[in-house]
């Protein structure tokens, strides 16, 4: 596991894991923007199954970047090096975590719900429920603020 901590690809102080999971959250909206694109073309199950997918290696990545912040001596050991005020740091890492926790449980609800009406036979092509594009609207919103916040912490971390 030494390769984690590695110097990373992206040209910053990040080690290797932080660079990797970094790339993956800044792709989220556009792999979960592509996945909504096939909703719109009418092409449900193929949008069911890349948006399940998605998730499923989303929540993977996360348990390999919490994996990684805890081996690496967890929060303190990350912070020594940044020039940005600790205070600051730590209030945008709070508003990164209320949201991407936030839009998990979301989407993991969105999943759930429209996976549970499409076995009753309840979702037919051209008929998903207004209630889950609501649901998929607010889902991709978080998933775009997370993807913002994380990268702004990244970035105080190891490049300011």
């Amino acid at each position: 596991m030494n390769y984690m901590f590695e110097a990373g690809f992206l040209g910053t102080r990040a080690p290797f894991f932080m660079d990797f999971v970094t790339l993956i959250v800044a792709l989220l909206p556009l792999l979960v923007g592509i996945a909504i694109s096939f909703a719109r073309k009418q092409k449900y199950e193929l949008h069911g199954i890349v948006q399940t997918f998605i998730f499923i290696i989303s929540v993977i990545v996360v348990g390999y970047f919490e994996y990684g912040v805890r081996l690496g001596g967890g929060y303190e050991a990350f912070v020594q090096n940044t020039h940005v005020s600790h205070d600051y740091l730590f209030v945008v890492l709070m508003i990164h975590i209320f949201i991407s926790v936030i839009t998990l449980g979301v989407w993991a609800s969105t999943i759930f719900h429209a996976r549970k009406e499409s076995k009753r036979g309840g979702i037919l092509p051209g008929s998903y429920s207004l209630s889950h594009k609501k649901a998929g609207l607010r889902t991709f919103v978080g998933i775009v603020l997370t993807s913002l916040t994380g990268i702004w912490v990244y970035l105080l971390l190891f490049v300011f």
